[in-house]
């Protein structure tokens, strides 16, 4: 790869959401290497309607984690009785940072919860600030480092969304980048399942994926995308490279358009009988591939 890499500046495809391909391991070369939001449970009252679901943080580690990035809490919510060394913390952390802290019944939490396993804690928070593109590229040129970007075309399981932030914040990604439309934002189970990495995770959203491709490509980035059918395989990429690494949806893979702008495509390996890995497992693999390639 040669793209010179600059910070300045600015239907459904046939693709296979397999995120991966049967068949023999691939020799590798050594030295440089060319949804929607599940329906609410039935309830009877209205208290849940009191507030805004988005802006629910449930769980114990994700109020942790969202306490200590500083993100700005209206209240926390905790149910009686409950105590242990997290919720310790947490009340502790509230108090320094002057958030009113409420003892309530535990069947008031039940109440308003989205998740369904709120541990004995909600805090209900401001909104999620996302950021811009040019904030994630800002984060990779204030560390020194190659931009490492996932972009998400169309993910709507929120369970995958969440496992994603998960592995890219361990992995040390820059930042994701998601669609306005068409795809889950980040929701209480989204946190949930983050473990509260989407507290320390940059997210963008944009109204069209392709043009922010073609622009991230104009600065200098590379594109690699997943899909079952690719002609190479995912170690064959050069990772420390500024990179950009697309996951399709879970259903039908990459449109056809963000296919077609992407510069690699890749797939993984299989040799079992069931033909392909879900979004999250498939974007950690090749995430810690990338890790693995930059800390060589």
């Amino acid at each position: 790869m040669d793209r010179k890499y600059s910070q300045g500046g600015n239907k459904k495809g046939s693709g296979k959401p397999a995120y991966g391909s049967k068949g023999p391991a691939p020799k590798f070369k050594s030295g440089p290497k060319g949804g929607a939001r599940p329906a609410p449970k039935a309830h009877t009252t209205n208290a849940r309607d009191n507030y805004e679901r988005d802006d629910l943080i449930e769980g114990r580690n994700p109020c942790l984690e969202a306490l200590e990035a500083g993100r700005s809490i209206n209240r926390i919510m905790i149910a009686k009785g409950t105590h242990d060394s997290t919720i310790a913390k947490i009340m502790h952390l509230a108090k320094e940072s002057h958030i009113p802290l409420q003892e309530v019944d535990r069947t008031a939490l039940d109440k308003i919860s989205v998740v369904g396993s709120h541990q004995g804690v909600i805090a209900l928070a401001a909104a999620k600030e996302y950021c811009s593109v040019d904030d994630i590229l800002k984060r990779a040129e204030n560390l020194g480092h190659a931009p490492f970007i996932i972009i998400l075309d169309g993910i709507n399981d929120p369970n995958n969304f969440g496992a994603i932030i998960r592995s890219a914040e361990c992995a040390g990604v820059d930042g994701i980048i998601i669609p306005e439309r068409r795809s889950v934002q980040v929701t209480p189970v989204v946190a949930k399942v983050s473990a509260g990495a989407c507290e320390h995770m940059m997210i963008a959203r944009v109204v069209n994926i392709s043009s922010t491709i073609r622009e991230l490509k104009e600065k200098g980035l590379w594109i690699v995308g997943t899909d079952g059918s690719a002609p190479q395989y995912y170690k064959d990429v050069d990772y420390t490279a500024p990179i950009a690494l697309i996951i399709g949806s879970e259903g039908e893979g990459m449109s056809r358009l963000v296919m077609s702008n992407c510069d690699h495509l890749v797939k993984i390996p299989l040799k079992g009988k069931v033909n392909s890995l879900n979004a999250a497992t498939a974007a950690a693999v090749v995430m810690f591939e990338a890790v693995s390639q930059r800390s060589n």
